[in-house]
């Protein structure tokens, strides 16, 4: 099945947007500048995109779906939990090492649009809500559900720092000690000792 032209236009403008979002933030970018640097019309922007606001949630979930194809098909070289939880963190690590790697969009988009009834807010927390809800759903094939909802928190914010931690030129050190405490938490209140 090939996508149709408008899909394609589509597709572009927000690979366009991803990019400035990205690396100049979403406030800073404009629309007429998402146009110029995607050599499109205006009227094939709003055709698509009647709002800064709706380009902003389409990127956010274009992202999200990205994100979660490539750990689906991480998930799918390993057996065990921890295994899985090791591949989520082998992927946080090959980011903080990538020429794409520029912090987390979903944290910028969050310090940009910090009222929660925002489209853009929500965007945020389904995105990192539905990366929690996975590793929770990784965790009770080990332990009990509210053990596995506690540790996957936990393992969401030790990933979250080390982003924070990566974008501040601390990758190695950041993934490290989030390997050592994810290993921790995995070991249950024995390994928190």
């Amino acid at each position: 099945m090939t996508s149709s032209p408008a899909s394609g236009k589509r597709q572009h403008v927000v690979d366009t947007a991803y990019a400035l979002f990205k690396r100049d933030g979403f406030h800073a970018t404009g629309i007429d500048r998402i146009i110029a640097e995607a050599d499109i019309a205006k009227m094939t922007m709003y055709r698509h995109f009647p709002s800064k606001d709706e380009l902003i949630v389409e990127v956010l979930e274009h992202r999200t779906r990205r994100f979660e194809r490539q750990l689906d098909c991480l998930a799918q070289e390993v057996a065990t939990p921890e295994q899985k939880i090791g591949k989520i963190l082998d992927w946080h690590e090959r980011w903080f090492d990538s020429a794409d790697f520029h912090g987390c969009l979903f944290a910028h988009a969050l310090a940009e649009f910090g009222d929660p009834s925002h489209p853009v807010f929500r965007a945020v927390a389904r995105q990192k809500n539905g990366l929690k809800t996975r590793m929770q759903a990784i965790l009770e094939e080990m332990m009990p559900p509210e053990r596995a909802a506690g540790a996957a928190a936990a393992l969401l914010m030790l990933i979250e720092g080390a982003t924070l931690m990566a974008q501040m030129g601390e990758a190695d050190a950041a993934i490290g000690n989030a390997r050592k405490a994810a290993a921790a938490i995995l070991a249950g209140p024995r390994g928190l000792q």
